[in-house]
């Protein structure tokens, strides 16, 4: 990432914090724009470039009382439920093809070993990202701005693998989820480390629509057990792949936004990208 879209990224990741930690007073363009030292016009343009869509429209996407509103419908879409901004139209995305496979009880108990993981670094709209696949699939991706760190994050998880600074066909594919045009995807195969229920979680997380809300307690109901949304939550809290397994798709029962293993405001910025695009696809 650029030095300039590394300082547009954070001006945008503060103008999120500083409009989630407000929207019950719906914050003008004007007060946003000065928290983050830009004129009005200024910030209008830089947000609309990065997001798709103004940033009064982003605010009604990741409020409180909205999310509350789409969790009283559950199969109403981000846009559907905020029909009033304006947005009429009522085509919709393909939804992504996602493929889980487990490892081997030997590979998860061995670290990965005998396994050779390549692995990149890419910028994405949401900062540096760390991207990693063995022979069969994705393994591991994460938000990080630090490369040692991102490294050192990947072999912790992997710690016999042997890893090889490289971009494969597998990772090229699976970035291709952050162009705008998603239903040229190829099918995008994953191969996890996780335990049966892990992998039972987070292919249940592949279930939620683009542009669609679930809750810790519905995770649980899907899985067929209503009382683990604890375990449930911790599980989610252990997804090894950013972004293409949605854990960001999953907030509190209450409404609010909840953790996120790479930032709540990089929560909150995902969930408003995917609502613009969404409609940008309509």
């Amino acid at each position: 990432m650029s030095i300039q879209s590394k300082i547009d990224y954070e001006r945008i990741a503060k103008a999120i914090q500083y409009i989630q930690s407000n929207f019950k007073l719906q914050p003008s363009l004007e007060e946003v724009a000065e928290k983050i030292n830009l004129s009005p016009a200024h910030f209008q343009k830089m947000f609309s470039d990065w997001a798709g869509t103004s940033p009064k429209k982003f605010l009604q996407f990741i409020s409180l009382e909205y999310a509350k509103n789409l969790l009283k419908e559950e199969k109403a879409s981000l846009f559907d439920a905020t029909y009033e901004t304006g947005f009429s139209s009522t085509s919709r995305l393909h939804d992504l093809f996602v493929k889980i496979e487990g490892m081997s009880p030997a590979e998860y108990k061995s670290g990965g070993k005998f396994l050779t993981i390549n692995y990149s670094f890419s910028e994405s709209p949401f900062g540096n990202i760390i991207t990693a696949s063995t022979e069969k699939g994705i393994c591991y991706m994460a938000f990080e701005e630090d490369k040692k760190i991102a490294l050192g994050n990947l072999k912790f998880t992997f710690p016999n693998a042997n890893f090889f600074e490289k971009q494969d066909e597998l990772q090229k594919n699976a970035l291709s989820i952050f162009n705008q045009d998603w239903s040229q995807l190829n099918t995008i195969k994953l191969h996890l480390k996780g335990t049966d229920f892990q992998l039972k979680v987070w292919e249940s997380l592949l279930s939620i629509p683009l542009g669609k809300l679930s809750t810790y307690q519905g995770i649980a109901k899907k899985i067929g057990n209503s009382n683990a949304s604890r375990a449930v939550g911790t599980a989610i809290g252990s997804n090894p792949v950013a972004f293409l397994i949605p854990c960001h798709r999953v907030i509190q029962s209450s409404g609010n936004i909840g953790g996120y293993r790479w930032g709540s405001e990089r929560k909150q910025l995902i969930m408003g990208w995917e609502g613009s695009h969404v409609y940008q696809n309509k």
